[in-house]
Parts: C-alpha cells; sequence; structure tokens
C-alpha cells in the first residue's frame, strides 16, 4: 500500500503541530498548512530529521473563501491525493457579540466553519472513492453549549461537532472514518489571541497541546466519531446534557468572564 497522505491545516502551532507529528511518528507523509511559512519549514524539517517523514509546505490563510479549492486544485494538479484531512485550523474571540469588530467573527465563521466544510466536500469524495482514509475535525468542549462572552466562536464548534456525527453515520461501512476531536482550555496560543488570557476558563487548569493530540490521533486511529480529551472534560461535556439550560449559559458566562483584579495586576 502506497504512504498514508496527511493534510493537517492550522499546522504551524499548537494541537495542529503536535497532530502533524502524531501522524509523521506513524511514517505518513505530511501536507502542512498555514499562514506562516517560516514555522511550517521548520515543523517539516524536524518531521524529516525525527521520522525521516517528507513533508510539503503550503502557506494559505483559510479566511480567504478561495483558499480551500487553490489547495485542492495545487494538490489534484500534482496527483497528490490525500488519505487523511486534518481541520485543525480555527481562533476564537472573547467578547461581547455585539461589541466585537464585525469583519473578525465572519473571519472566525469563516476558517472555523466555510473552511473546514469546504475542504471536507473537496477531499471527502476522493476518500469515498478509494474506501479508506478519513477527516479528524478539531471542535472542541465548547461544541457542548452556548458561550456567552465567546458566542460566535461556541457556535462555530458546534456546528463542527453536529456535521462531523452526520457524516459518520453517512458514512458507516464506507471505510472512511469521520472523528470530533473536542478540547478543552489547552496550553496553546488561543487564548492570547482570542483577548481570553484572563478568563476565569484559561485561569484555570488547562491541558498540554501535545496530550490532546496524542488522545485525538488515537481515538481517530481507533474510528472514534467523538473523542473529549481528558476525565474533566468528559465529565464536563457529559454533566452539560443533564443540567437546566438556563443554568449551563450562567455557568458558562461566568467560565468566559475576565478575571480582571488578575489582569490588572499583570499590567502593572
Amino acid at each position: 500500500m502506497s504512504t498514508e497522505i496527511v493534510l493537517v491545516t492550522g499546522a504551524s502551532s499548537g494541537i495542529g503541530r503536535e497532530l502533524a507529528k502524531c501522524f509523521a511518528a506513524d511514517g505518513s507523509r505530511l501536507i502542512l498548512v498555514a499562514r506562516k511559512r517560516t514555522a511550517l519549514q521548520a515543523l517539516a524539517d524536524e518531521l524529516h530529521q525525527a521520522h525521516g517523514t517528507q513533508s510539503e509546505v503550503l502557506t494559505a490563510d483559510l479566511a480567504e473563501p478561495k483558499a480551500p479549492e487553490r489547495i485542492f486544485e495545487h494538490l489534484q494538479s500534482n496527483g497528490t491525493k490525500v488519505d487523511v484531512l486534518v481541520n485543525n485550523a480555527g481562533f476564537g474571540a472573547h467578547g461581547h457579540f455585539a461589541a466585537l469588530p464585525e469583519a473578525r467573527q465572519l473571519e472566525m465563521v469563516q476558517v472555523n466553519v466555510m473552511a473546514l466544510l469546504h475542504l471536507t466536500r473537496l477531499f471527502l469524495p476522493g476518500m469515498i472513492q478509494r474506501e479508506r482514509g478519513g477527516v479528524l475535525n478539531v471542535a472542541s468542549t465548547a461544541a457542548f453549549q452556548p458561550g456567552p462572552g465567546m458566542a460566535v466562536y461556541y457556535a462555530t464548534k458546534a456546528f463542527v461537532l453536529s456535521f462531523s456525527e452526520a457524516l459518520t453515520e453517512e458514512l458507516a461501512g464506507s471505510g472512511v472514518t469521520v472523528s470530533a476531536l473536542c478540547p478543552g482550555p489547552t496550553a496553546t496560543n488561543f487564548a492570547e489571541a482570542a483577548n481570553a488570557r484572563f478568563s476565569n476558563k484559561f485561569m484555570r487548569a488547562t491541558m498540554s497541546a501535545e496530550a490532546v493530540a496524542r488522545i485525538g490521533h488515537r481515538g481517530f486511529r481507533g474510528r472514534r466519531a467523538l473523542v473529549v480529551a481528558g476525565a474533566r472534560n468528559r465529565l464536563l461535556s457529559f454533566s452539560v446534557r443533564l443540567a437546566p439550560r438556563a443554568l449551563v449559559r450562567k455557568i458558562t458566562k461566568f467560565l468566559n468572564a475576565q478575571s480582571y483584579e488578575v489582569e490588572k495586576t499583570e499590567k502593572l
């Protein structure tokens, strides 16, 4: 059988970078996609040194609606058949919906939802035809409840989870796996970029990106439709189903609130 080819979006840092390492350790060939070529090339060199893995570096900004099509057409032109698509790219924004910049929130929907959907639609038919491969979508424990204070981000991750689970049933018996990885707060640059570093959620315990990636990779290889990273996160995501929705909203609102005293102290 030919070497498995794995495309990872958002591969330059965080969970995406660690997932790339997991697949490289399997002996897969990597296609690394992100905006920062320098970081991608450094990762490609690291993977080659550690595992002898060949990686192709593609720079793309998935906030651009045409980016998925350009990626697909480039790979089609050189005969590359993607076996596994890892939709990891995504970002959040902390604050009230009406106060956050409109353009930033629309970009979030484009990256977290539209690019993920578009890439999946482009690459999935080939996997079905070959009767192998799969899609690993990085969702979040945010997918299980509404998120006052990060309303659009939570909604995008709810889409990712629902979409992934629906595809799992549609593809039953096809030989193609679809998994949704749902990490909780993770030690990456996500909180900094989302301006949520001082939220009550991120002031609590976080998992490492390496640990999350290993759990997600293992779940995908085990053909699991839903993978919630960490026992605490599994418990919390399950408890959300039992609690009244009004209570869930209030608890999430508290967790997304900024710890202003800590923020003020650090700025002094």
